[in-house]
């Protein structure tokens, strides 16, 4: 494979987007974590700790992400600078090694969104469970 200083690049605009997606992820759970925290002083509540550890591993997992992706992008600029120093296979190991930072923030990626998608599953469940609960309603 034919390797040039413009391959690597093209890794430029999607590893920024996706670190801008991770922070506005960031940034939401950090609100929410705020939010719970007060509603626990205020009146404290076993659940509201429970969501707080689930979403405690899911900003650590966000970091981590944030992580791989910054040092995908450092790999990728020293990739290019050796590329541009004539470091041909250097260059190929260096995007290689990008490639796979890249992909093991997108594995992060994909196992917060797991965790994110239960919580909220156990959320949905226990509304359906107090929907049951509740005698129906009748107008009158």
């Amino acid at each position: 494979m034919e390797i040039q200083l413009t391959t690597p690049a093209l890794l430029f605009p999607a590893v920024s987007l996706l670190l801008l997606a991770y922070t506005n992820r960031f940034l939401a759970l950090a609100a929410l974590i705020r939010s719970l925290h007060a509603q626990y002083q205020e009146r404290p509540d076993p659940l509201i700790l429970r969501q707080i550890d689930n979403l405690r591993r899911r900003v650590l997992l966000i970091r981590n992400m944030q992580a791989l992706g910054v040092l995908s992008l450092l790999v990728c600029v020293v990739c290019m600078f050796v590329l541009f120093a004539g470091g041909t296979l250097w260059g190929k190991y260096l995007f290689g090694g990008s490639l796979i930072l890249l992909m093991a923030s997108l594995a992060l990626s994909i196992w917060e969104i797991q965790i994110s998608v239960r919580a909220l599953n156990l959320h949905l469940q226990d509304l359906e469970r107090k929907e049951r609960e509740t005698p129906a309603r009748r107008d009158g």
